[in-house]
C-alpha cells in the first residue's frame, strides 16, 4: 500500500526574466561590494557564477551563440558571458566606461538568442549602480 510513498515530486520554481533579474542584480552588487573596481573581466565573471550557482539559479558561462543568415548556420564565435536560466543574458565589463559598442552587442545577442532581458555589467567602477544597464528586447 505505501508503493508512493518514498517517490517525491519536486515542482519546478519557473521564474519571470524580472525575477531572475533582482536576483542577477543582487549577486553582481555582492561582487562589486567584495572586490570592487579595478580587476580583470573573468575574476568577476567567475565570483558572480559563484554568487549566482549560490543563490540557485541555473548558469552557463562563454556559451556560443550562432547566427543564422539566410537558412546558413554562421558558428562566428559569439559567446555570451553568463546565460541565466536560459532566459537573462549577462555582459560583464571591467573599462573605463560603457559605451555604445557594448550597448549594441548585448542588444544583438539578446535578438540573437530570442531573450528578452539582458544586463550590461560594468565592475570597474566606483558606486555599482553607475555601471549596470538593463537592456530589453520584447520584454
Amino acid at each position: 500500500m505505501r508503493l508512493f510513498a518514498s517517490l517525491a515530486v519536486k515542482k519546478a520554481i519557473i521564474m519571470t526574466e524580472n525575477e531572475i533579474g533582482k536576483k542577477i542584480i543582487n549577486c553582481a552588487y555582492q561582487v562589486h561590494k567584495e572586490l570592487g573596481p579595478g580587476l580583470f573581466e573573468s575574476t568577476y565573471e567567475t565570483c558572480l557564477l559563484y554568487e549566482l550557482t549560490k543563490a540557485g539559479l541555473k548558469t552557463e558561462s562563454q556559451k556560443t551563440i550562432a547566427i543564422v543568415y539566410k537558412d546558413v548556420k554562421i558558428d562566428a564565435g559569439y559567446r555570451i558571458d553568463i546565460h541565466v536560466e536560459n532566459k537573462v543574458i549577462i555582459e560583464l565589463k571591467s573599462v573605463k566606461e560603457l559605451n555604445d559598442v557594448y550597448l549594441a552587442q548585448i542588444i544583438a545577442y539578446l535578438k540573437l538568442s530570442e531573450n528578452k532581458l539582458g544586463y550590461l555589467i560594468n565592475f570597474n567602477v566606483k558606486y555599482f549602480k553607475e555601471g549596470v544597464k538593463r537592456v530589453v528586447n520584447n520584454l
